[in-house]
């Protein structure tokens, strides 16, 4: 690792904040120049504070894969989970997480994983390697036709099926066809990573509203 290493800190848990901080100053060539315990802090404090990595629970609120997306574009994030079953996980790596830390196992690999991260690899726990280098081999989607962009785009906007479907002038029904098709052709399983696969593409921004 270089000199001064920037992190950031996002986990709402103060003991476990405070023990990570406690953990980092150890390592001189580490300095945290920032920390928030409230999800809706998470964009706001990367974009507003120079910093390398920034270490984010995932579990702080139901947003945060959508934050890491956005973060993402500002420094490089490690996501910091109790977790173990690794979908959120691996769900954040997509949407542009470079590591996974496992909290059970942080005193012993976090410092590693910076050291990984900051060279521009990617670490993940052996636990899910296997898990992701199986979703990289996979075959590459099936693109989607223009109706089945458009009800993307309303679902990243957050609105519901019936909504859509008033909209398109389409029933119901026929929008939760259209949204299985799209859950298979993408290999997708919920509204949240296809809101991440929206963002991700350009198919709906940040700063586009449903009204």
């Amino acid at each position: 690792m270089g000199a001064h290493l920037r992190i950031a800190i996002a986990d709402d848990h103060a003991l476990f904040r405070e023990g990570l901080k406690a953990l980092l100053s150890l390592r001189p060539e580490i300095v945290v120049v920032a920390e928030t315990d409230r999800a809706d802090a998470v964009v706001p404090m990367v974009t507003g504070t120079p910093c390398d990595i920034l270490l984010l629970d995932l579990q702080m609120d139901r947003t945060s894969l959508i934050d890491v997306e956005t973060a993402a574009r500002s420094a490089k994030v490690i996501i910091v989970t109790a977790s173990e079953r690794g979908d959120d996980a691996l769900a954040a790596v997509r949407a542009g997480a470079s590591g996974v830390v496992f909290k059970r196992f942080a005193v012993e690999t976090l410092v590693d994983a910076l050291g990984a991260v900051a060279a521009g690899q990617v670490w993940v726990p052996p636990a899910l390697q296997t898990r992701l280098v199986a979703e990289l081999r996979e075959p590459a989607p099936q693109p989607l036709t223009t109706r089945e962009r458009e009800i993307v785009r309303h679902v990243a906007l957050g609105l519901r099926n019936a909504e859509i479907g008033a909209r398109l002038f389409i029933s119901e029904d026929t929008v939760k066809t259209h949204l299985n098709n799209i859950f298979a052709k993408l290999g997708i399983r919920d509204r949240v990573q296809l809101t991440l696969y929206a963002l991700r593409l350009g198919i709906a921004g940040l700063d586009e509203h449903p009204g």
